[in-house]
């Protein structure tokens, strides 16, 4: 199976998370995963969690990358998308617990929650992190869990990329 790689340049300014999640949406178009498919807004809402997650913890310019599945993927519905962003912090993921009031800090649990697969690697002068989503997987938790309307995995921790 064919797999297309795209990449985005991230400007370390808020807005660009609105453009990621644009750029992101015409890529999945142009890939046949079509906006009404609820894998293509789990994968918009994948990209903008990361994408915040280097924007402002980092400060940095980053790198976002999408490895789709080529258009042949209608016929082989167990492709696997991956959402990658590459940031110049080495600063590893750590845990930070956010009370119920927090607005923020749930980031990398509510990707926990969606994604097939998730994690970060060192890369160059800094990491990657990265979340797959399979196309024929069965609908994950409900990301109420991640936001405090549940027990999850992490029972009050949430995660920030720095």
């Amino acid at each position: 199976m064919q797999v297309l790689q795209v990449q985005l340049e991230i400007r370390p300014d808020p807005a660009e998370v609105g453009r990621a999640r644009r750029w992101a949406r015409s890529r999945l178009a142009g890939s046949g995963i079509t906006a009404d498919e609820p894998l293509a807004e789990t994968l918009i809402l994948l990209v903008s969690e990361l994408v915040t997650n280097a924007v402002v913890h980092t400060g940095r310019p980053a790198v976002l990358r999408l490895c789709l599945p080529g258009p042949a993927a209608e016929k082989c519905p167990s492709a696997t998308v991956r959402v990658e962003v590459t940031d110049r912090s080495s600063r590893a993921p750590v845990p930070r617990c956010a009370d119920d009031d927090a607005t923020g800090g749930r980031g990398l649990a509510l990707v926990d929650c969606l994604a097939d697969r998730w994690g970060w690697s060192p890369e160059g002068a800094g990491k990657s992190i990265w979340c797959e989503l399979d196309r024929c997987s069965q609908p994950r938790q409900s990301a109420a869990l991640a936001c405090g309307g549940g027990l999850s995995a992490y029972e009050g921790l949430a995660f920030e990329a720095v």
